[in-house]
């Protein structure tokens, strides 16, 4: 399968920059996946699981959010968070997942409960990603 290169930033720095034969992620309309070649794009990603495939070998992450742009054969993910499986602590997403859903039950308005929710789709997320180690 032929290459491209993919730059996955964060706030906090880049995540990834290199080769990879395709990057599969979760956008607000669905599942994208980009290959080679792939025609530009531009489109809001979601909550959940990412997977990146170098050398035959699947990679996977969670992603909390941003914009995914296919320019030129260009291909960069901006992200709010994005976290490959083996940099997530399990406990810490197991804490935060227990917490969010006690934020839910406690929530005084829909602000409150929205936000609650949020923080549990990313927990949720990254525990379901910390077991495709």
């Amino acid at each position: 399968m032929k290459a491209f290169h993919i730059e996955i930033v964060t706030p906090d720095g880049v995540e990834y920059d290199g080769e990879v034969e395709s990057l599969l992620v979760r956008t607000d309309d669905g599942d994208v996946e980009i290959l080679a070649g792939h025609t530009d794009l531009l489109a809001s990603v979601g909550v959940g699981r990412a997977r990146i495939t170098v050398d035959g070998k699947k990679r996977f992450a969670s992603v909390n959010g941003g914009f995914l742009s296919v320019k030129d054969g260009k291909v960069r993910l901006c992200a709010i968070t994005f976290e490959f499986a083996d940099q997530i602590d399990l406990k810490r997403a197991e804490e935060a997942k227990a917490k969010a859903e006690a934020a839910i039950k406690a929530a005084n308005d829909d602000r409150d409960e929205r936000v609650a929710k949020a923080k549990l789709a990313r927990a949720a997320s990254r525990i379901k990603v910390a077991s495709m180690k």
